[in-house]
């Protein structure tokens, strides 16, 4: 159904490559990392730039540093005493400043002058609550929610409990919430575990990943889609 015929009472927005290109984030997390693994005696560009090329494999694996590592040639008993620190030094980054998408802020204000907005994301509270500040986009939403405060990875998108939580605090059923996110196995797979109609934006890592599930719609950036929602 057609999201001008039928709006929605209130939006719910994904942030990692929605509002934000994740990259750069991620890029300033890898510098962090090599300059600590130069207080251990490693070339800190090298050790930056085998993350980096790990991050571009997939943003989201698991044991993302021990691979650089590996890649770097470092062995095995080594690395293990080396990852503690690397992975503290990821996970401590703070950037002053990460940039917006194009329109973005422009975007996210108009959709919250005429619904109620949550953010929802996965991933370490400090470190999504540090890329909030550093876009400046956090006072825009009525609400954050970040999965893993409400028990750890495990309620990660698609997990339905982060939606829930959003739609109560917003105060609508989750059947009347619009959400917006690039990524179809979590952005649109919760939307649909729920009842929820989503709009897919075709931006950052996932862009070209199949419609699997199918979103209600398809944007190519935020203010595309807040123009469908008739902002």
């Amino acid at each position: 159904m057609d999201l001008i015929e039928r709006p929605p009472l209130a939006v719910v927005i994904d942030l990692d490559d929605t509002l934000f290109p994740q990259g750069s984030h991620l890029y300033g997390a890898a510098r962090a990392v090599g300059r600590a693994g130069a207080a251990a005696g490693l070339d800190p560009v090298r050790l930056s730039r085998a993350l980096r090329r790990q991050f571009l494999a997939g943003s989201d694996r698991a044991g993302t540093i021990d691979r650089a590592l590996a890649a770097y040639g470092i062995a095995p008993d080594l690395a293990a005493g080396l990852i503690p620190v690397l992975v503290d030094a990821f996970t401590a980054y703070r950037p002053r400043r990460l940039p917006r998408y194009p329109g973005a802020l422009d975007a996210l204000l108009a959709i919250s002058s005429r619904y109620p907005v949550a953010c929802l994301t996965d991933g370490n509270p400090a470190i999504q609550r540090a890329k909030l500040a550093a876009t400046g986009l956090a006072e825009a939403f009525t609400t954050i929610v970040i999965t893993d405060e409400l028990g750890g990875r495990t309620l990660r998108k698609p997990h339905p409990e982060g939606l829930r939580q959003a739609a109560e605090t917003l105060g609508v059923h989750p059947s009347d919430l619009v959400v917006i996110g690039d990524r179809p196995t979590t952005d649109m797979a919760v939307a649909a575990a729920l009842g929820a109609r989503s709009i897919r934006v075709l931006t950052g890592e996932y862009a070209a990943d199949p419609d699997e599930p199918a979103p209600t719609a398809h944007a190519l950036d935020l203010e595309s889609a807040a123009a469908l929602l008739g902002v």
